[in-house]
């Protein structure tokens, strides 16, 4: 619900009559002013004086004898006449009657901005009048109020720099400039280098061409628009068009006999009097000409006015010397009181400075004023030290969850893979879920999802020790059921309160089969080819920092084709459902998006991820979400060869023949044969030296050519570069020099030494 700096207490004493006056339904016209668009609600208005009906000419009843009107016990500093910020019946609509109508209310509306009484009209406001100063501060006290609640609903830094203008303009100013450090200083940062001051945003009143001229030409390129952020920084919500209502321009209190005619007349005066392009710092086109950025010298006057925090009238010396400084020496500065430069200090040092203009035609600051713009002042920097904090803090959750999930899949042999990650909430960006695709050796891959409790910087912290755990321990290519026992050890090292679930899996493309160990996670959905969809049996066990408990792994089949989906409890558990309905309707969502590709045709996996997600409803999602998809493409038997070898002095010499056996039945012996004969004959006699057990050699055709050949012995081999007089020590250089790729990998049985060769083309 949008708040509005305006008074909404009753009539005050005195004035009762008046205000029963006012709230009576005029002759012929709407006893209601119809309701503002909602990019007009952020700007109320001042009333200076009577209601609709008074500035339309329709009938009013006249005041009781001795009781002052609204405009004379206006208070002069809180805004042009009136309570601060209260909305003007005969304020601009965009729904007006016609063009004509609609000028008129506007030229009216601006003829108030000029104040019934206060200083510059020769008046006194309520001079003597102890309750008239009473409603007078009251007024400024509820304005106040109304600006800073305005300005504190703001977290974001465009939208505090916003409330603080629509707060401001029209109603305690007709202009508004706000200049804030670049860079913005966080915390305790120290900024190296001069502080440098830029034009964040500018708001003013409008034009009365831009009011009653829709043909009039744009402002030009580069200018700041009214209302609008300054180029090169974000865009906030169009500015308003300001607009008060009518009030008469002499000084004297509203006559009793006030016909039609008069306020016409009142109407067409303003129109001549209020030709805001008149106003300093306003450009022929009605923009506010103002210097972008603006270098703080040290000591110089600018330096010494932001040092004294409290806000200056424009016209004392310290002001006239620091306004050329900020605003450019090419600008003008208004005359009188009727600028305040007013610093905006932080928690720890000044970030910025705002200044507050007034037109000729309105009354001036008062000393009073000061005391207003020293609160504005004061709210608007507190509120932009939160954002900017706010801000830095969501960059480093944003920044942690990034690093803590993988910042790209990778694509091994046989399976290709999607994923999806969606925090609990906008506001709460990291969380304890994560993913993870680990290629292993033997063209394998293990497939991790697993979910920490809590949606905090801690369960972030911790989800990410556990998944630098299981990536290590798959890199030793231990079983399932082991990884999750040494991440459940782990996870009790950390606390006793440590817990999480966690599901683990490996797939082999080769036999086309896939091993699942699972702690306490929702089990996984396996869509087949034909379009049905089944959740897999799997052992729930308990989730992993419980302790003493072991892990069951089952395997289970892998048909080409098919495809596995992991996920968090995120998305099939919230407030609306258990997790058990969830999973049925995620199986039948899985098995109808299926049907739509066809039986024999599985859906594209980025796709089927989006589908799945889509599922969510408003309100379905309490919890981060953690997606992981596999497609399984396997690897055919024809493009395996497979041998072991005994650790004899033979066996590199029947690798070779072996090796140019299979090249020769896959057609590429003329153009590998003599390059991959060489290699293995390195690799096996390399192997043969150490191992005790026979020696494996095996060959998979994919989109290159892998030779892999593993051996009992945990000890990897290392390249190094041999000297002129050694006799071995050249076979790994060679591999490197050769191949596209090789790697050593230890496993729990000794060790794998890989290479892949580039197939040629077509």
């Amino acid at each position: 619900m949008t708040e509005y700096p305006t008074s909404h207490e009753g009539p005050q004493p005195g004035a009762g009559a008046a205000a029963s006056a006012a709230a009576a339904p005029a002759p012929g016209g709407s006893d209601v002013p119809p309701q503002p668009k909602a990019a007009e609600r952020g700007r109320r208005v001042p009333r200076a004086g009577g209601s609709a009906s008074d500035s339309e000419g329709h009938g009013k009843t006249p005041p009781a004898s001795g009781q002052a009107t609204r405009g004379q016990n206006q208070a002069p500093g809180a805004g042009p006449a009136g309570a601060p910020g209260e909305k003007i019946p005969g304020a601009r609509r965009e729904h007006g009657s016609g063009s004509g109508a609609r000028a008129r209310d506007e030229s009216a509306a601006r003829a108030a901005a000029a104040g019934a009484s206060g200083p510059g009209t020769g008046i006194p406001a309520g001079a003597g009048d102890p309750v008239s100063a009473a409603r007078r501060e009251g007024d400024r006290l509820r304005f106040v109020g109304a600006a800073t609640r305005r300005i504190a609903r703001g977290i974001d830094l465009d939208e505090i720099v916003l409330g603080l203008c629509r707060a401001t303009v029209p109603t305690f100013s007709d202009a508004i400039l706000v200049y804030l450090r670049d860079p913005l200083p966080v915390g305790d940062e120290r900024p190296a280098g001069p502080v440098i001051l830029r034009l964040r945003r500018t708001d003013r009143l409008r034009p009365l061409d831009d009011l009653g001229d829709p043909a009039a030409p744009a402002a030009p390129a580069g200018a700041a628009a009214p209302g609008s952020a300054v180029p090169g920084t974000p865009a906030g919500p169009p500015a308003v068009p300001a607009a008060t209502a009518t009030t008469d321009t002499s000084g004297t209190a509203d006559s009793p006999n006030s016909s039609a005619t008069d306020a016409t007349d009142a109407t067409d005066s303003a129109a001549e009097v209020l030709d805001f392009s008149q106003l300093p710092l306003v450009g022929p086109q009605g923009d506010l000409p103002a210097a972008e950025l603006c270098e703080i010298r040290p000591g110089g006057a600018l330096a010494e006015v932001l040092r004294g925090v409290r806000p200056v009238f424009g016209s004392s010396a310290a002001a006239r010397a620091a306004l050329p400084e900020l605003l450019g020496a090419e600008h003008p500065v208004p005359r009188g009181q009727r600028a305040i430069l007013a610093p905006l200090r932080g928690r720890r040092r000044v970030i910025g400075a705002a200044v507050f203009l007034r037109s000729p035609e309105r009354p001036a600051f008062e000393a009073n004023d000061l005391l207003v713009a020293a609160q504005l002042a004061t709210h608007t920097a507190l509120g932009i030290d939160k954002a900017v904090l706010y801000g830095r803090e969501a960059y480093i959750a944003d920044e942690l969850q990034r690093t803590m999930l993988p910042e790209g899949l990778p694509q091994p042999t046989g399976v290709r893979l999607a994923s999806r990650y969606l925090p609990a909430a906008e506001t709460a960006r990291v969380g304890g879920d994560w993913y993870d695709a680990i290629p292993l050796p033997g063209s394998r891959v293990a497939l991790v999802v697993g979910d920490v409790m809590g949606h905090s910087m801690t369960s972030a912290a911790i989800m990410g020790q556990l998944r630098t755990t299981a990536q290590t321990l798959a890199q030793l290519d231990l079983p399932p059921a082991e990884v999750l026992h040494h991440l459940d050890e782990q996870a009790q090292r950390l606390g006793s309160d440590r817990m999480a679930t966690c599901l683990y899996a490996v797939y082999d493309p080769v036999s086309h089969r896939i091993t699942i160990a699972n702690a306490g996670h929702p089990p996984p959905v396996l869509l087949h080819l034909g379009g049905r969809a089944e959740v897999l049996r799997v052992p729930p066990g308990a989730p992993i920092g419980v302790g003493g408990v072991d892990f069951e792994a089952v395997e289970l089949d892998a048909p080409a084709g098919a495809t596995l989906l992991l996920y968090t409890d995120g998305l099939v558990e919230s407030r609306l459902r258990d997790v058990w309905t969830g999973i049925e309707l995620l199986r039948e969502r899985l098995a109808a998006t299926a049907q739509l590709t066809g039986l024999d045709h599985p859906p594209p996996l980025e796709a089927l991820c989006d589908d799945v997600l889509d599922m969510l409803g408003p309100g379905d999602r309490d919890d981060d979400i953690a997606l992981l998809a596999a497609r399984f493409d396997g690897i055919a038997p024809s493009d395996v060869a497979y041998w072991f070898l005994d650790p004899e002095e033979t066996a590199p010499g029947r690798a070779r023949r072996f090796a140019r056996r299979a090249l020769a039945r896959w057609g590429l012996e003329e153009e590998l044969g003599d390059c991959l004969e060489l290699l293995v004959s390195e690799v096996v006699t390399n192997a043969v030296r150490y191992a005790e057990r026979p020696v494996t050699l095996r060959l998979l055709r994919t989109d290159v050519l892998r030779c892999e050949v593993g051996d009992d012995s945990p000890q990897l081999p290392r390249q190094r570069r041999a000297r002129d007089t050694d006799e071995g020590g050249r076979g790994l250089f060679l591999v490197n020099r050769l191949a596209r790729r090789w790697g050593a990998t230890r496993l729990s049985s000794g060790k794998v030494v890989w290479f892949d060769l580039p197939l040629p083309r077509a």
